[in-house]
């Protein structure tokens, strides 16, 4: 008897339609499209350096020389805005990828091999979590200098914690499902079965947390630049520009509004996006 199950293709199909007939979702993804190929090639259009001073200027309100006006050395604000913007987003992306990496192979390994082997995997990420994370960016930085490359890696390292309990739950989930269980009767070993059965069911949940990890990977990047242990000068970053224009509040206000309004627009649409794709990717709509 030949088993058939439905194309994988199918879900993500009807998610599709569902994602495109939700609007929110649909203005946060054109507004997230938008600012970010304004971060990419805004700085090369740009008649500014986002280091270039122009201290007889210093710090001068919103112009049409300057939009967004400029900081107390003269520096374009929105240079900088968009310079910066390709620093937050990076680090948003590359650390939402490590902690994915790590947590998705961490998840289906220790549902893999189960018993022991997944009691002591899981408890290590106990272990971890239980760590002050401050206190961890704090001796990393101490040890090691301060980077970019660093800062990457010391958030995806640590947000990898919860990628890897939600995917093992949904690998012990999924391996009680019968169409995993008819897999491994018509003789697929284990291996095989998490790859081309298992894994691929996990996408969906995947996707979703990747999506809404983005939007809290930016915002402690920006609370730890505020702290100044995130990006350090002569480079920029959303929440390096937030926390210059913190001090210069009461007099250039517009130093603090520009970066804010950003950072929260891009939250907003990260969030609105990664609600939506749940609801698209969840079973209980696939009738609709």
């Amino acid at each position: 008897m030949k088993l058939c199950w439905p194309r994988p293709s199918a879900l993500w199909r009807d998610a599709g339609r569902r994602f495109l007939r939700d609007e929110p979702a649909t203005y946060s993804l054109l507004l997230l499209l938008a600012i970010t190929l304004a971060v990419i090639v805004g700085p090369w259009l740009s008649p500014y350096g986002y280091a270039s001073q122009n201290l007889q200027i210093g710090a001068s309100a919103p112009s049409i020389a300057h939009w967004f006006g400029t900081d107390p050395l003269g520096r374009d604000l929105l240079t900088r805005l968009l310079y910066g913007g390709r620093i937050s987003l990076a680090v948003g992306l590359l650390a939402t990828a490590v902690a994915l990496v790590i947590g998705v192979s961490w998840g289906i390994l220790a549902a893999y091999f189960g018993g022991r082997i997944d009691a002591l995997m899981m408890r290590i990420v106990d272990a971890l979590y239980a760590l002050p994370f401050m206190v961890v960016i704090i001796l990393l930085t101490v040890s090691f200098g301060r980077s970019m490359l660093l800062l990457f890696l010391a958030i995806g390292c640590l947000e990898w914690l919860s990628m890897a309990r939600i995917v093992r739950a949904q690998v012990l989930s999924l391996r009680e499902r019968e169409f995993v269980q008819a897999a491994a009767c018509i003789g697929l070993g284990r291996g095989a079965v998490m790859l081309r059965h298992v894994l691929p069911n996990t996408l969906g949940s995947i996707t979703v947390y990747a999506t809404l990890s983005v939007p809290n990977v930016m915002l402690l990047e920006a609370f730890l630049s505020f702290l100044g242990l995130g990006v350090q000068a002569p480079h920029s970053s959303w929440g390096v520009l937030i926390s210059q224009g913190v001090e210069y509040i009461e007099i250039y206000p517009w130093l603090l509004l520009f970066p804010g309004v950003t950072l929260s627009l891009v939250l907003l649409a990260l969030n609105v996006l990664g609600d939506s794709l749940r609801d698209a990717l969840d079973p209980a709509h696939g009738g609709t």
